[in-house]
């Protein structure tokens, strides 16, 4: 297969990225593993749809733009060995393939989109083999997400003063998209341009994606961190030590409601208290104009052993139970802006975010 102009851009773009989740190398993905990192860096070798479903459903990629990315490189696997499976009736199966794919994870909406995007190049195709394109387009999806990135990173930092300190929850960085980050990409841009001087990052329980993914992420790129328990930030907040908080999310309803890691809507609450300004970054594919609000969003609840249990020791006695929800919803009103790679929604409601997705 030739490489087309836009192709090779697309490439060089993915590869310019010094922190890469998600690789298509040698003709197969490879994701990084984020559940052992800090203390192991390993990429995981995902030869069909069926592993790069349990890759998604068991954390080894996380975070809804990367996720969604990951599901349009495992529609390419689906579909290469559907077509090498018998080239007339493919489509046929290839069709389950991407509804269990789909089925993955429920809230982070990008998964859906991917996969319906990716759906609607399938029904163009004709009866050569379809993985030439289909891995074209996964490759435009990755290469777009990281181009947006930078641009929201961009539009961002510019709402930030000089001199500033900033607090984010999870991890809504590199290791969460293509490359760059969504929330870390507003911070990593801050940095360069002198807005941002100081980063606070919550350990975010139960998964501790701050402590080991954010926290690993910003040391990489020399910028200064300290980690704080999640329990810590309105005490921060009320030190007057930060101006922002800054967070990613996995899906934003059409009045601007957002769904993100659990203890956000928590660090919200206190950053209106405390008249922090609170700035929520994420694609325009997270956006989900279907959703009305908050309330219908479907909120993941996952094992009760990632509460009870830490290294895979049990820390908690053995007749008790645990609630897991892996997200909440903090509502419109308690955001000051939602930054997308299309603009700046200042004071969130349905009439912004409706413009913002028309533009």
């Amino acid at each position: 297969m030739s490489i087309r102009p836009h192709q090779e851009q697309v490439l060089s773009s993915i590869a310019q990225e010094t922190i890469q989740p998600i690789r298509w190398q040698n003709d197969g993905l490879r994701l990084l593993d984020q559940r052992v990192l800090p203390e192991q860096v390993v990429y995981l070798d995902i030869d069909d749809v069926y592993a790069a479903a349990a890759a998604i459903t068991d954390m080894v990629v996380r975070g809804a733009p990367a996720i969604g990315i990951t599901a349009a490189y495992g529609v390419v696997l689906a579909a290469r060995q559907r077509f090498q499976e018998n080239s007339a009736t493919w489509r046929e199966k290839v069709d389950a393939d991407l509804q269990y794919l789909k089925s993955a994870r429920p809230t982070a909406i990008n998964l859906a989109w991917a996969v319906g995007h990716m759906a609607r190049l399938i029904e163009t195709l004709t009866d050569v083999d379809p993985v030439p394109q289909l891995l074209a387009a996964a490759q435009q999806i990755h290469a777009d997400d990281i181009a947006a990135n930078r641009r929201m990173g961009e539009l961002g930092a510019a709402l930030i003063n000089p001199s500033s300190a900033v607090l984010t929850h999870c991890n809504a960085g590199a290791l969460a998209t293509g490359g760059y980050g969504t929330a870390l990409g507003v911070i990593r841009a801050g940095v360069s341009q002198g807005r941002i001087t100081q980063v606070y990052a919550d350990e975010t329980r139960p998964w501790l994606q701050g402590s080991r993914l954010t926290a690993w992420e910003l040391s990489q790129d020399d910028i200064p961190v300290s980690l704080i328990v999640d329990g810590a930030a309105a005490w921060l907040m009320k030190q007057g030590k930060i101006q922002w908080l800054i967070v990613g999310s996995d899906r934003i309803a059409a009045n601007g409601d957002v769904a993100n890691k659990i203890g956000t809507y928590s660090a919200a609450v206190a950053a209106h208290h405390h008249g922090v300004k609170v700035m929520v970054v994420a694609p325009t594919s997270t956006v989900d104009m279907e959703t009305a609000s908050g309330e219908a969003i479907p909120i993941e609840s996952r094992p009760e052993d990632e509460l009870l249990c830490i290294g895979g020791k049990r820390v908690a006695p053995a007749a008790v139970g645990a609630w897991n929800p892996v997200f909440d919803i903090t509502p419109a009103e308690l955001i000051a802006a939602i930054v997308t790679e299309k603009g700046v929604v200042e004071e969130p409601d349905c009439e912004g975010i409706a413009r913002m997705m028309n533009t």
